[in-house]
């Protein structure tokens, strides 16, 4: 994963309703209806928020109807998620090759 995309997506989640957003979407595809319902804001505060979500591809949105129904791009997703968790914690030691020990 670029570093580009890390960080749009870490900008994406400082939002708590964004947040708030991909947690709902981990149960699967919703409505904007429904989100709109569950999260009590307002139409385009919502459409702001899944356009951002969009831009760095954590979710993915369809449209049926009227409505836009969106889901998690779980590949978006994991690959963050491994990004993440190649981190190394601060407080590991390095290896005989690293200067540090």
């Amino acid at each position: 994963m670029e570093l580009s995309e890390v960080s749009l997506i870490c900008k994406a989640l400082s939002d708590q309703n964004r947040l708030q957003i991909i947690y709902l979407l981990t149960y699967g595809e919703q409505c904007a209806c429904e989100l709109l319902e569950q999260m009590k804001i307002t139409q385009p505060t919502l459409s702001h928020h899944m356009k951002v979500l969009e831009n760095c591809s954590l979710v993915i949105s369809r449209r049926k109807g009227k409505w836009s129904h969106y889901s998690l791009n779980r590949d978006q997703w994991v690959a963050f998620r491994g990004y993440v968790e190649s981190i190394r914690d601060a407080g590991e030691e390095r290896d005989e090759s690293g200067c540090c020990l």
